[in-house]
């Protein structure tokens, strides 16, 4: 079977860069695929994109060595093998309270007698190439995200859920969580330390940790922090924020503030 790249980096120890896909456009997520990102996220939750979308995003993606990873809108295990038999390497669950609730995505993603995912991988397997059905369940990464506080208040148990592929931050829910505005990037102290305990449990028990960013500063300084993989930025912010400012630079004014989408 085709080895998931992501993965394995993230398994040895090393960092990845990935992007977020939060508009319905396949050219735009092929493009961004072809910029060189070890992964790039399509964004069922959030971003302006359905089912219909996927089944052509996910193959322009796979034009390149890119890693096809896919946020589902919440933990629903229809959901996720849905994604995966079409051919997405890897999802992103949102909103995981519980150990419960990670094992079960866990098991969505794991065929029998190691999950309860049903058979049936119609471009899963096209794309994953000769031994799917028998590798399958190692190469599939099952990544959840912390961001609630009943999340935080279970860190340790969710960390330390068997078959886990990786924690995921989302830092704007996560300053909801902790009674905060939402912004991602923040100074805020309380944020900050918050996301240091997820990253040093995570170390400690040696599960790859990702996180949010929104600006090439901060995926540096996530990076540095020792983050195995961090997300740049997303198809809509990349095209805005270039939009704006030089748009700005053309007529020699200050760059127009927007409201923050999330993206």
């Amino acid at each position: 079977m085709r080895p998931n790249s992501a993965l394995a980096k993230w398994k040895a120890g090393e960092q990845t860069i990935g992007a977020w896909l939060s508009l319905a456009n396949t050219h735009s997520a092929e493009l961004l695929a072809h910029a060189g990102f070890d992964w790039i996220c399509v964004d069922l939750q959030h971003g302006l994109i359905d089912y219909g979308d996927l089944r052509h995003m996910l193959p322009a993606i796979s034009t390149t060595a890119t890693t096809p990873l896919v946020r589902v809108a919440g933990n629903d295990p229809k959901d996720i093998m849905k994604v995966l038999d079409a051919g997405a390497m890897g999802v992103i669950v949102p909103l995981v309270n519980n150990r419960a609730e990670a094992a079960q995505a866990v098991a969505a993603c794991r065929y029998p007698p190691d999950g309860f995912r049903s058979f049936g991988p119609i471009r899963g397997a096209l794309y994953g190439g000769r031994g799917y059905a028998a590798e399958a369940n190692d190469q599939i990464a099952c990544i959840v995200m912390i961001e609630t506080r009943e999340g935080i208040a279970n860190l340790e148990e969710i960390v330390t859920t068997p078959g886990l592929g990786g924690v995921y931050i989302g830092p704007s829910d996560l300053a909801f969580a902790l009674g905060l505005p939402p912004v991602g990037d923040t100074e805020e102290p309380l944020h900050l330390e918050t996301v240091a305990r997820i990253l040093a449990t995570c170390k400690r028990h040696r599960v790859p940790a990702g996180i949010h960013t929104s600006s090439l500063a901060w995926a540096q300084r996530r990076l540095a922090a020792g983050f195995e993989f961090v997300t740049l930025g997303s198809d809509a912010g990349f095209m805005m924020s270039a939009a704006a400012r030089e748009l700005a630079a053309a007529r020699g004014a200050a760059e127009q503030q927007r409201e923050r989408t999330g993206y």
